[in-house]
């Protein structure tokens, strides 16, 4: 069992964000130390396009895997990060989740390993905050009565008509994967779906491959533009 962190320098949104400083320590740093506290992972790697990122990962101790500057998801750095590796399993922990939660990934990876039909798995959690609902940057996940994802989307989903409760969920880009179904994914072209929500996991779906979602709770948020640190910073501080 295997843990891989992509990580590139370039985004529209955040450049350099796998390096942007924590309480004064690189973002990526942060996400790799609470991997490492994972009681099923048998390794963890670091996949990077990227010199800088390179250099700061094996600064504080990561082993480190350069990859290709063309690809165009995480899911695809990570099936390259794992070719010369016998995982039967990967797990894809996204490196701009400085709050990760190792336990978490443990619910996932003991989801995949316990249930021998998932060949896929995520992480979801209550959303708690209203204004989420509306955010393109928080990602929500429906799901279907065995748990499975029915769709993600950055819009409001589903559409309430009526005027009940409803328990909206936001997906946490942590994904498991079988070997064989991550070949699948990355041996299959970009879909429609993906390409318009720019959301990677669509094109599983759009495969037919099912994605189990694990719900967690107390999940802090992640880091996607700038204004994001000090948030992460100051739930750091409290402890």
């Amino acid at each position: 069992m295997i843990g891989v962190i992509p990580a590139r320098w370039s985004s529209t949104r955040f450049p350099g964000k796998p390096l942007a400083s924590i309480l004064g320590k690189p973002m990526l740093q942060h996400v790799y130390e609470r991997a490492r506290g994972s009681r099923l992972l048998d390794d963890i790697l670091i996949a990077t396009d990227d010199d800088r990122i390179r250099q700061a990962a094996e600064g504080f101790g990561s082993k480190v895997l350069m990859t290709s500057r063309q690809h165009v998801s995480g899911t695809d750095r990570v099936s390259e990060a794992i070719t010369n590796t016998e995982a039967s399993h990967i797990v894809n922990i996204q490196g701009d989740e400085p709050l990760l939660r190792s336990d978490s990934i443990d619910e996932l990876v003991g989801e995949m390993i316990s249930e021998g039909d998932v060949g896929m798995a995520t992480l979801a959690c209550r959303i708690e905050d209203e204004s989420d609902l509306d955010d393109p940057s928080c990602v929500k996940v429906v799901l279907d009565r065995r748990g499975n994802a029915l769709y993600f989307s950055r819009a409001r989903i589903p559409y309430l008509t009526g005027s009940g409760p409803f328990d909206f969920y936001k997906h946490i880009g942590i994904y498991g994967y079988r070997r064989e179904v991550l070949e699948t994914i990355v041996s299959s072209p970009r879909s429609a779906l993906e390409a318009a929500e720019r959301l990677e996991q669509l094109r599983a779906l759009e495969q037919g491959i099912r994605i189990r979602v694990v719900k967690v709770s107390g999940w802090g948020p992640s880091v996607d533009t700038p204004g994001d640190v000090e948030r992460v910073e100051a739930i750091l501080r409290q402890g």
